[in-house]
């Protein structure tokens, strides 16, 4: 059995693409591409999941890897943990699939990893998604700083996916007038969930920091025009499935970062490791 049907999670990591943004650190503006691989943790086992996890960074940094990926940890909704991968296109995943084919030695050790997670896994899916960045608002983050994330699920029905674009560029009008510091990323998600669907990608660097984002969110709808809350009311009345959000915390452990992003803030992403008792 090769490589690519016989483990979902060592294709995804990599197929980060060694000339994208994330192969000099972390990626400065919205990647073209994600892989998310989400992994459903079982109950009581999130502990020992993620210290088998960093096993995983620990592969990547052996065999000297420049493709990088951040871990999210599921503080609502389903217990869980998001790995996601920037990429730049397809044809740079399918060169760097190949280089992984060239490495034998990480090769298995990879698949040593894979089949140990299912010890703590109940399921693993991957989706991939493309950066919308019409529909995107606010300056990118800085990725080494970022603390927690919130994500929240739009599942459209079918056909009406120009309503939620009328949607959400309604919504950034209005939060650039009344909320200017506003900040997320939008991607539509093209494999691995029923469609269509869009994600929308919000970070900050201190917990405390969504009640700001909540405050946001308020002056951006009552600061809307008639014309906007039109196309808001519209889409969620007619072209909504439902919506999700979910927070997130950023797991430095699980997380393969670069050098540089290490350095950025030593204490979060290399803590020293607590001295065990004699």
């Amino acid at each position: 059995m090769n490589r690519l049907s016989s483990s979902f999670k060592v294709l995804a990591f990599l197929a980060a693409s060694a000339g994208s943004a994330a192969a000099q650190g972390m990626p400065t503006t919205q990647p073209s591409l994600l892989t998310i691989v989400r992994e459903n943790v079982r109950l009581g086992r999130g502990t020992e999941h993620a210290q088998w996890e960093t096993g995983w960074p620990a592969a990547y940094e052996k065999a000297k890897s420049t493709e990088y990926y951040l871990a999210f940890v599921s503080m609502t909704g389903p217990s869980e943990v998001w790995y996601v991968v920037a990429q730049t296109s397809h044809a740079a995943m399918d060169e760097s699939m190949k280089r992984e084919a060239a490495d034998p030695v990480l090769t298995a050790e990879l698949e040593r990893l894979q089949r140990g997670d299912a010890e703590f896994l109940t399921n693993v899916r991957v989706m991939q998604a493309v950066g919308r960045p019409d529909l995107s608002m606010g300056t990118f983050p800085d990725l080494a700083k970022i603390r927690f994330v919130e994500i929240t699920w739009f599942r459209v029905r079918p056909g009406h996916e120009a309503a939620f674009e009328a949607a959400a560029k309604a919504y950034g009008a209005a939060a650039k007038r009344s909320a200017p510091t506003t900040s997320f990323r939008i991607y539509q998600v093209t494999a691995g969930v029923p469609g269509p669907v869009y994600l929308a990608f919000s970070s900050v660097q201190s917990y405390a920091e969504f009640d700001r984002m909540t405050a946001n969110g308020q002056a951006t709808m009552g600061g809307a025009t008639p014309e906007e809350m039109a196309a808001l009311q519209k889409f969620s009345a007619e072209g909504a499935v439902n919506f999700e959000t979910q927070r997130f915390r950023v797991d430095p452990q699980q997380s393969y970062v670069a050098p540089e992003t290490r350095a950025a803030d030593p204490a979060f992403w290399s803590p020293k490791k607590a001295a065990s008792r004699p």
